[in-house]
C-alpha cells in the first residue's frame, strides 16, 4: 500500500456495516405502505415544477434472467422462457399510462435507463415495442441521455442497433471478472471474446461512452487474478468503470448462500483488491471521480465530476439531475425530490395492482425539510467530496454529526469546520462512513438484525 492507503487498523475500524446512500433517508427508514393519493400529489406537483424546465428521468426494471448468478442483490426473476416478455411488456404500458393521467403536460425525457434483471433477456422487437410506448407521445430533451444494461453473452447487433436509432449512446456491461475459477463459483461464465465482440459492436453502430461492470471482493478472487482481469478489460479501454465492492448480504439474496463464506476475502485483503484496481485504473489515465467509479476525460461523467455537476440516485452516479425520477416495473423506485415511492416487490404483486389499474407503489416516504437538507450533505460528499454547513441545521449537527467528525479528523480522513468539510484522500476510501455521520437515523436502528452490507 501507497502512503494514502488507510492502515489495516482503520480498515478494521470502520469496516461496519453502513449504507451506500443512493438515497436518504435510506430503504429500511422507508413505510411499508404509501398512501397512493398522497404520492399521487406529490408526483404531480413535482412533475408540473420540472417537466418544462429541467425534463424527468425514468427508470424501467425489467428483472428476467435466464441463469442465477450467485453474487447478485438484485431483484430478479430467473426463467428462460421468453413468453413471459409479453406480459411484463403489457404491465409496463399499463403502469406508464397511469402516470400519464397524472400529467398535465407532455413529458419531456431527459433520462432514460433500462436496468435489470438483464434488459437484454427481451428481444429487440419487444424493447423497441415498449420504447415507442414511452417515447413517441414525448418530448425528447435535447441534453438526453438513454442507457442501458447488457449482458454481452446475449446482447446482439440488432438489439444496438435498435437501441441507437431510438437515441441510446451509453451502454453498460456486466463484466464482474474474467477469472474461470471467479466465474464458475459465482456462476457468470463469460468468455472474454463475448465482451470484446460486444463492446466493439457498441463502438461502431456509434455508442460514445461504453462502460464495464466490474466487482472486487468475490468468492476466489486474489491480486493476481484480478489484475488479470482488468488488464484484460484494459486493453478494451472502456470510457467509464464501474469497480464495485462485492456486498455480502445473503440475508436477502439467498443466491449468495450458495457458495462458502470462507472462499471470501478478509477485509484487509479485499482492499488490497480495491487499491490493486485503482492502481491500475490510474495508471491507464482514469480518474476516481467518487463512490466505486472511474471515467476517463472525454467521457461524459468525467466532465460533470469535474464540472461540479455530478449527480447520484438509485441507478448510480449520472450527468443529469431532473428533479423527478419515475421508477417503472417491478420493484423500481420513483423519487420526487421531496418523496419516494417504492413498487410492489413480487411480480405477483406488481401485475395483481396493474390489473386493478392501480398505481403500483408500496413501500415509501414522504421527506421532512431536515431529511432533504442532510440529504444534501450526503449527496456532496458522495459527488463532490466536500459539502458546506447551513447554519439552521447547526443544532442537530452539533448533537449527532460533530462528535463523529472529531474522530474523521483525528484518523485523517476529513478536514472540517463548522462552516464546511472535504474529504482528505485517505477520507475517499470511507466514503459511506463518512455519510452516515448525516444519517439521523442510523443510530436508531436495530443492530441485532443485518440491513446493510459492510463498508468494506
Amino acid at each position: 500500500m501507497n502512503s494514502e492507503s488507510p492502515n489495516v487498523l482503520l480498515i478494521r475500524k470502520y469496516n461496519n456495516p453502513v449504507p451506500r446512500y443512493t438515497s436518504y433517508p435510506t430503504v429500511p427508514v422507508w413505510k411499508e405502505s404509501i398512501e397512493v393519493n398522497q404520492w399521487m400529489q406529490a408526483f404531480k406537483t413535482t412533475f408540473e415544477e420540472k417537466n418544462s424546465t429541467d425534463g424527468i428521468s425514468i427508470y424501467i426494471h425489467l428483472p428476467f434472467c435466464e441463469s442465477l448468478c450467485t453474487y447478485c442483490g438484485c431483484n430478479k426473476k430467473i426463467t428462460t422462457n421468453h413468453s413471459v416478455e409479453e406480459e411484463y411488456m403489457a404491465a409496463l404500458e399499463k403502469e406508464w399510462l397511469l402516470y400519464r393521467k397524472l400529467m398535465k403536460q407532455t413529458p419531456v425525457i431527459r433520462e432514460l435507463h433500462l436496468g435489470g434483471g438483464t434488459p437484454t433477456f427481451f428481444s429487440p422487437k419487444n424493447l423497441e415495442h415498449l420504447l415507442k410506448i414511452i417515447l413517441d407521445n414525448s418530448i425528447i430533451h435535447p441534453k438526453h441521455e438513454f442507457s442501458i444494461e447488457g449482458h454481452p453473452n446475449n446482447t446482439t447487433a440488432a438489439h444496438l442497433k435498435m437501441l441507437y436509432a431510438r437515441g441510446f449512446r451509453r451502454v453498460s456491461f456486466g463484466v464482474q471478472d474474467n477469472d474461470p475459477a471467479v466465474q464458475h463459483i459465482i456462476n457468470r461464465i463469460q468468455p472474454f471474446e463475448n465482451v470484446k465482440q460486444v463492446t466493439e459492436e457498441a463502438r461502431k453502430i456509434g455508442f460514445k461512452s461504453v462502460n464495464f461492470d466490474l466487482i472486487y471482493g468475490l468468492p476466489l478472487q486474489t491480486t493476481e487474478s484480478i489484475e488479470r482481469t482488468i488488464n484484460k478489460v484494459l486493453e478494451l479501454k472502456p470510457d467509464r468503470i464501474a469497480f464495485y465492492s462485492y456486498a455480502h448480504v445473503p440475508w436477502t439474496s439467498k443466491g449468495q448462500r450458495l457458495f462458502d463464506e470462507s472462499h471470501l476475502p478478509a477485509p484487509e485483503d479485499k482492499l488490497a483488491l480495491y487499491l490493486k484496481g485503482k492502481e491500475l485504473f490510474v495508471k491507464n489515465g482514469y480518474t476516481d471521480i467518487g463512490m466505486d467509479h472511474f471515467a476517463l476525460p472525454a467521457d461524459d461523467l468525467y466532465k460533470a465530476w469535474e464540472s461540479g455537476k455530478l449527480h447520484r440516485n438509485f441507478m448510480g452516479y449520472t450527468t443529469q439531475h431532473a428533479g423527478l425520477l419515475i421508477g417503472l416495473g417491478v420493484s423500481s423506485i420513483s423519487d420526487t425530490g421531496n418523496a419516494y415511492a417504492q413498487n410492489e416487490k413480487t411480480i405477483h404483486n406488481y401485475y395483481e395492482r396493474i390489473t386493478a389499474n392501480e398505481l403500483p407503489v408500496k413501500k415509501g416516504y414522504f421527506l421532512s425539510a431536515t431529511d432533504q437538507s442532510f440529504g444534501k450533505y450526503i449527496l456532496d460528499i458522495s459527488c463532490k467530496g466536500k459539502t458546506t454547513f447551513r447554519e439552521a441545521d447547526l443544532p442537530l449537527l452539533q448533537q449527532y454529526t460533530f462528535p463523529r467528525l472529531t474522530q474523521f479528523e483525528k484518523d485523517g480522513l476529513i478536514t472540517w469546520n463548522k462552516e464546511s468539510l472535504s474529504l482528505t484522500e485517505q477520507g475517499r476510501y470511507f466514503i459511506r462512513n463518512i455519510c452516515s455521520a448525516f444519517d439521523l437515523y442510523l443510530p436508531g436502528m436495530n443492530e441485532d438484525k443485518p440491513v446493510f452490507s459492510k463498508a468494506i
